[in-house]
């Protein structure tokens, strides 16, 4: 029992010894709770001092940057005003000097053409003087011929008077005198010429020989200048024409040929002068035919394509005919040049075939002749060229070939060959003599040209008649195939001075008469002969 006691006393000690160190803990650790809220507060308010300030400070420094900003644009805005009202000034000053400078061009062209007005109008009154003088010259001068005349005339009666002999006897005298100082000098000329006809006679007598056989024509008819597109069916053709004909009008404004469409079933025309042109829209036509869309988008898009490749068939089949006639070395211009020969043909044959056979055949014949085959070979190649442009540029193939010949520095005896081809030059060369006989054979072979007399036989009489038309005229002859009328005039009834006239009169009647392809030479001829009798 006693111990019980103990033990509860010791407990209640225990328990009143555990209540004062807990509370004592308690009481502690309240004190260092507050202590640390109180810490934590004045750390609180020193941060939002801290960053209150700091604010300050970011605000005023942005405000004293953006016062910088601002000034800089101001200056850069400044100077780039400066910098255009400088370049303005700049340029009006320079268009008012440009102005200026035209004024005073205009001004000096007005005084240069005025006085060029009065230099005319001054060479007007001296023309018209000197005119006046001339006339009251030649009427002098006619005075003066009938009075030598006269005077001629009674001299010779007093030479007579004096001489005792008559004027023919006088005239025997002096011949006779004449011939036997002459005689000596006659034969020596005579044996000179012989000299010079034997150090000559081997290139005569190969040039005797081209020219023999240089004998044969051809026969030259109109060229085609037509084709023609075989369609599907015939409701291919409102689609062609297009809503109110917008279709065709693109096609002919892009390839410039005429569209022909009519009453011909399942068949459109393409005409036009330019082969290549109609090619084009040839194969445009067939592309959108077979293709199905016809609007004028597609038909711009196909043209532009075809022409690409129009150009590069043409430089193939020029280097193809070059390698062919064994002249690789060409210029790229004039092999694009004879390209374009392939669609070309003249009186029905193809120009570039034509041109690479008269090439072989002016071959052949210069290997026969002991002349030079490349160069033969070449010029006969190249002697059409100008065919290829002849539509595109003023003046005869011929001349045109010439030019172009000359431009890319050929032989001088292929450009020759080539102006002379036709007879419009003299031919200074046997090669040149040869290409115009190889051009004839070429022409004139069975099957080379399609044959329409008709045709031709009228335009050589039609040109004919018009020359013979005019007074004074006494014979006309159409040469080469009607590119050519030469022209014999009476020389009692036109003068020197009435040939350019007439010359001139007949080509604007042929002009205004006659419809034919290129130029027409017109040549006027007046011969006086004096012709006697030795009895």
């Amino acid at each position: 029992m006693g111990n019980m006691i103990i033990g509860l006393v010791f407990a209640l000690i225990g328990l009143v010894i555990g209540y004062v160190v807990v509370s004592a803990k308690m009481k502690s650790a309240k004190d260092t709770a507050e202590l640390t809220l109180l810490n934590a507060e004045q750390e609180a308010v020193n941060a939002r001092s801290k960053a209150e300030a700091e604010a300050e400070h970011i605000r005023t420094t942005a405000e004293r940057e953006s016062k910088a900003h601002k000034k800089e644009l101001l200056l850069e805005a400044k100077e780039e005003a400066r910098k255009y009202r400088e370049e303005i000034e700049k340029e009006f000053k320079s268009e008012r000097q440009e102005l200026k400078q035209m004024e005073t061009r205009l001004t000096e062209r007005a005084s240069s053409l005025d006085r060029k007005d009065e230099n005319l109008a001054s060479k007007e009154k001296m023309l018209d003087s000197k005119e006046q003088s001339l006339t009251d010259k030649s009427r002098h001068i006619d005075e003066r011929e009938e009075q030598v005349s006269q005077l001629e005339l009674k001299k010779t009666e007093e030479l007579e008077k004096v001489a005792s002999l008559t004027q023919d006897e006088a005239r025997n005298i002096i011949l006779s005198d004449t011939e036997k100082k002459l005689t000596h000098e006659i034969a020596s000329r005579i044996k000179e010429a012989d000299r010079e006809v034997k150090d000559r006679v081997d290139k005569n007598a190969k040039n005797l020989l081209a020219q023999a056989m240089q004998r044969l024509a051809g026969d030259y008819v109109t060229e085609q200048t037509i084709t023609s597109v075989h369609l599907p069916d015939d409701n291919m053709k409102g689609r062609i024409i297009g809503r109110e004909g917008r279709n065709i009008r693109t096609l002919e404004s892009l390839t410039g040929i005429d569209i022909i469409i009519d009453d011909t079933p399942e068949v459109v025309v393409l005409s036009g002068f330019d082969p290549i042109r109609r090619e084009i829209a040839r194969m445009t036509l067939e592309a959108l035919i077979q293709d199905g869309r016809i609007h004028p988008a597609r038909i711009e898009e196909l043209v532009e394509k075809n022409r690409l490749e129009m150009d590069n068939r043409i430089r193939e089949y020029g280097e193809a005919a070059a390698f062919e006639i064994g002249a690789p070395n060409l210029h790229p211009d004039l092999i694009k040049l004879m390209g374009r020969l392939q669609f070309r043909t003249s009186y029905g044959q193809n120009v570039l075939r034509h041109s690479v056979e008269v090439g072989k055949l002016a071959g052949l014949l210069a290997s026969e002749l002991g002349e030079n085959v490349d160069l033969a070979r070449r010029a006969g190649f190249l002697h059409d060229m100008g065919k290829a442009i002849d539509r595109e540029v003023e003046g005869s193939h011929v001349e045109i070939g010439t030019e172009f010949a000359r431009k890319y520095k050929e032989h001088p005896i292929v450009v020759n060959t080539i102006a002379s081809h036709h007879g419009d030059v003299e031919a200074e060369s046997v090669i040149a003599v040869l290409v115009a006989t190889a051009d004839a054979l070429s022409s004139a072979r069975p099957g080379a040209r399609n044959e329409s007399m008709e045709n031709y036989i009228k335009r050589l009489r039609d040109l004919e008649e018009i020359a013979t038309s005019f007074e004074g005229v006494q014979n006309s002859f159409a040469l080469q195939a009607g590119r050519e009328i030469r022209i014999m005039v009476q020389p009692q009834k036109i003068s020197d001075d009435q040939v350019t006239i007439l010359a001139h009169d007949v080509r604007e009647k042929i002009e205004n008469n006659l419809d034919y392809p290129g130029n027409i030479k017109v040549t006027v001829i007046r011969e006086l002969r004096a012709v006697d009798y030795a009895k």
